[in-house]
C-alpha cells in the first residue's frame, strides 16, 4: 500500500457493528415507511407460541421474510395460508442479529377476485374431503318447531323480513342472535352465534331452538367471505340442532350453503321452509278430524255387528266346562287309589327292608365276619411257618452239600441273605398282620354301629316278648300280655298292656314321682 492510500484511509470515520446496523435501520425504515408488497407466501407453518407469524413473500427472482406481530394478526380478515398470493401492506425494517431485512406486515388481502375463488375452492376441496359437505351429515328440519334461533344483524332488513313472514305463516318464539355479517371480526361472531344458540338449555330463561337461521342480504363476493370462514363452517358442521343457510340472494353462495341441512334462496324462503302455513294446518286437521269421525263411527258399527254374531255362534258356560269336570272328577277318584296303593307297596317295601336289620341277622353276618378273619390269620401264620421251615431245610441241604474249605466263605454271605430275607419276612409278616388288624377293626367298628345295643343310648327301646322275641308291630301287644322293656345298658323293665286306646301301655314298676306312667306313642307303622 502507498503512502497516499494509507493516508486517505486513516482519515475515514470509524463505526462500530451496532452503528452501521443502527443507521441501515433508521435508513430502511425512513424511506420504505408504508409499502404494498405482492409476492407468494412461502414457508408459512401457522403462528407461532408467541401468537406471531413468521414466512416470506417471494416472487421468481427474490424474496422477502415478513413477520405479523400478535396484534396484528388477530385483526387480519384473511388469514396467511402457504401458496396464496396475496398483497402486503407494512414497513419495512432491519433485523440487526442476523444482516437481514423484512417486512412488518399490517395488513394482508388475497391479490385479486381470481385469488380468493382459488382460495376457496382449496378450501371447499379440504373441508369436502374431512366429509364435513356428506350428504348422509344432513338433517330434516322439524315440521313444526317452538323455537327459531336466527343468526345475523339485528339493524338490517333481514331480520324484519324474517319476523314478517314468520309472523304471517304460523308464529312462534324467535331469538335472534345479534352478529356483524360483514368485517374482520364477523367470522368470530357468526361461529360464536351458532355455538351459542347450540348451548341453550332453558335455564337462564331462553328456550332451546329447535332450528337455526344463519341469514344476510346481497353482496359481493368479499361481502360473503366471513360466511366462507373455516370456524363459520366447522361450527355449523358440529351444530346440534338442523340450522338453515340464507345467505345472499339465490345466484350466491358461500361454504356455509354446503355444510348447512338446508340451503335457502333468500332470508325470507328461509323463514318459510322453517314454518308451515297455520291456516293450511288448520284446514287439514280439519279435514282429519272429520274423516277420522266417520272411520270411528263405521269401524264401531261393524265391531258391534261382529260381536253380536260372535256371541250366537259361542256355546254356552255349562258347555264348555262339562267335560273338564267329568275329566276332574276321574282325576280325583284315580289318585285316591293310586295314593293307597302307593302307601301299601311303600309299607311293605319297608317291612322287608326292616326284617334284613333285625339285629338277629346283625349278630350272624358279625360272628361270621370274625370267624373269616380268624381263619385268615391262623392261615398266614401257618404259611409263614411253613415257608420258613422249607427255607431253613434248603439252606440245611445246600450247607451240607458244601465244601468245607467253601462254607466258610459261602456261609457268612448266605447267613447276611438269610437275615435278610428273615427281616423282610418279619417286616411282610407284620405288615399283613397291621393291615388284618386294621380291617378287623373296621369291620368291629361297622358291627359296633350296627349294634343295636348303641342306638338305645339314643333314646330308643326294644320290647322283647316271650323268650326275648322283639315285638316289632302294635298288633303282637294283647291285652293282659306281659312283655319286657330294654332300655341302654342292659336294663330292663317289665310291663304289661292294657286295654285301651292302641299303643297304651303301663309298667309294673312305678315311678317315684308318679303314681302311674302312661306311655303313648304316635309314628309310623303304630308299634306299641
Amino acid at each position: 500500500m502507498s503512502i497516499a492510500d494509507e493516508s486517505a484511509a486513516s482519515n475515514l470515520a470509524e463505526y462500530s457493528v451496532s452503528e452501521i446496523s443502527g443507521a441501515l435501520k433508521r435508513t430502511v425504515e425512513e424511506a420504505f415507511d408504508h409499502v404494498r408488497v405482492r409476492g407468494e407466501i412461502s414457508g408459512y407453518r401457522g403462528p407461532h407460541s408467541s401468537g406471531h407469524a413468521y414466512f416470506s413473500l417471494k416472487d421468481d427472482r427474490a424474496r422477502l421474510e415478513a413477520v405479523i406481530w400478535r396484534t396484528a394478526f388477530t385483526k387480519l380478515a384473511f388469514k396467511p395460508e402457504e401458496g396464496l398470493e396475496v398483497i402486503a401492506t407494512g414497513k419495512l425494517t432491519t433485523f440487526p442479529g442476523s444482516s437481514k431485512y423484512q417486512i412488518v406486515i399490517e395488513q394482508i388481502e388475497p391479490a385479486g377476485a381470481g385469488a380468493l375463488m382459488a382460495l376457496l375452492n382449496e378450501r371447499r376441496l379440504r373441508l369436502e374431503a374431512e366429509g364435513l359437505f356428506v350428504a348422509a351429515r344432513k338433517r330434516p328440519l322439524p315440521y313444526m318447531p317452538r323455537v327459531i334461533g336466527v343468526v345475523t344483524s339485528p339493524t338490517g332488513a333481514v331480520i324484519r323480513d324474517i319476523r314478517h313472514r314468520i309472523a304471517d305463516r304460523f308464529p312462534v318464539h324467535v331469538i335472534v342472535w345479534p352478529v356483524r355479517v360483514q368485517g374482520e371480526t364477523s367470522a368470530a361472531e357468526v361461529a360464536a352465534g351458532i355455538a351459542g344458540l347450540n348451548a341453550l338449555d332453558g335455564s337462564n330463561g331462553l328456550p332451546r331452538p329447535d332450528v337455526i337461521i344463519v341469514a344476510r342480504g346481497g353482496g359481493s363476493l368479499e361481502d360473503f367471505w366471513s360466511f366462507n370462514d373455516e370456524a363459520v363452517v366447522r361450527a355449523a358442521a358440529a351444530s346440534a340442532i338442523p340450522l338453515i343457510s340464507a345467505v345472499g340472494h339465490e345466484t350466491d353462495w358461500s361454504l356455509l350453503d354446503h355444510v348447512a341441512d338446508v340451503r335457502a334462496p333468500t332470508p325470507t324462503g328461509a323463514a318459510e321452509m322453517a314454518v308451515p302455513v297455520r291456516a293450511d294446518l288448520v284446514a287439514t286437521l280439519a279435514a282429519l278430524h272429520a274423516r277420522h269421525g266417520n272411520a270411528v263411527s263405521r269401524r264401531l258399527g261393524e265391531s258391534r255387528r261382529h260381536v253380536a254374531a260372535s256371541a250366537r255362534a259361542l256355546p254356552t258356560p255349562d258347555m264348555l266346562l262339562a267335560l273338564p269336570r267329568r275329566r276332574l272328577d276321574e282325576a280325583a277318584t284315580a289318585i285316591r287309589r293310586c295314593l293307597s296303593m302307593a302307601v301299601g307297596e311303600k309299607r311293605r317295601a319297608y317291612g322287608d327292608v326292616g326284617s334284613k336289620l333285625s339285629p338277629g341277622s346283625l349278630e350272624s353276618l358279625l360272628r361270621e365276619k370274625r370267624a373269616d378273619l380268624r381263619h385268615a390269620d391262623s392261615a398266614a401264620a401257618h404259611a409263614f411257618e411253613g415257608l420258613v421251615g422249607r427255607r431253613r431245610q434248603r439252606f440245611e441241604r445246600l450247607q451240607s452239600d458244601l465244601r468245607p474249605h467253601v462254607v466258610a466263605a459261602h456261609s457268612l454271605q448266605a447267613r447276611h441273605r438269610l437275615d435278610g430275607l428273615a427281616a423282610r419276612f418279619e417286616q411282610a409278616f407284620g405288615a399283613r398282620q397291621d393291615r388284618r388288624r386294621q380291617a378287623l377293626s373296621a369291620a368291629i367298628r361297622v358291627a359296633a354301629s350296627l349294634d343295636p345295643r348303641k342306638i338305645l343310648q339314643r333314646g330308643y327301646a326294644i320290647i322283647r316278648g316271650a323268650d326275648d322275641v322283639p315285638i316289632t308291630r302294635a298288633e303282637g301287644l294283647l291285652p293282659g300280655m306281659a312283655f319286657a322293656v330294654e332300655f341302654a345298658g342292659n336294663e330292663r323293665r317289665d310291663a304289661v298292656a292294657v286295654e285301651g286306646a292302641p299303643g297304651e301301655f303301663k309298667t309294673s314298676l312305678r315311678p317315684k314321682r308318679a303314681a302311674r306312667a302312661k306311655i303313648v306313642v304316635e309314628g309310623q307303622g303304630k308299634l306299641f
